[in-house]
This record gives C-alpha cells, sequence and structure tokens, in this order.
C-alpha cells in the first residue's frame, strides 16, 4: 500500500463524513439561528428553548436522510471490500 493511496482513502473517507454529517449540521444550524432570533426578539433566555427544537429538528433529518446515508454507506464499504487485492499489493 503506497502513500498516496492511504491519502486518497483517508480523503474520500473524510469527504464522505463530512457529506452524511451535512444534513444534520446545516438544519442544526439554521434552527439554531432562528431559536437565537427568537430569544433575541422576546428576550427569552432559556437554554432548553434551544436545545429541545434543536434535538428534535436534527433527530427527523436523520430519520429522512437514513436512507440515502445507508446506500452512501454501503456503497463506499462495498467499494472498500472489491479492491483489497489492489490496497493489498
Amino acid at each position: 500500500m503506497t502513500p498516496d493511496l492511504v491519502i486518497t482513502l483517508a480523503k474520500e473517507t473524510v469527504e464522505l463524513t463530512l457529506l452524511i454529517c451535512l444534513p444534520m449540521l446545516a438544519v442544526g444550524l439554521v434552527v439554531g439561528v432562528a431559536i437565537g432570533l427568537l430569544q433575541a426578539l422576546t428576550q427569552i433566555q432559556e437554554m432548553t428553548l434551544v436545545m429541545v427544537p434543536k434535538i428534535v429538528a436534527i433527530l427527523l433529518t436523520l430519520l429522512l436522510t437514513l436512507p440515502w446515508i445507508m446506500n452512501k454507506m454501503t456503497a463506499y464499504t462495498s467499494q472498500l471490500i472489491l479492491n483489497i487485492p489492489v490496497y493489498a499489493k
């Protein structure tokens, strides 16, 4: 296994991880900004008001994107397993 191959595999793994996390992070950001704006407008400073909607929104996003995530992860894992003979050289 050459250093270039290891770097390529690490790069692909990081890219896939970021791609899979992106929907949940984006929803968390949007909900957090919306709740923060609501708190600033109403001057309510309650921490649970921020956390509960974020958790619910992220869980719903995870449930909606789970088939896509599993498809991406399965394809990547299959690619890794099929290329084991190439990696072993």
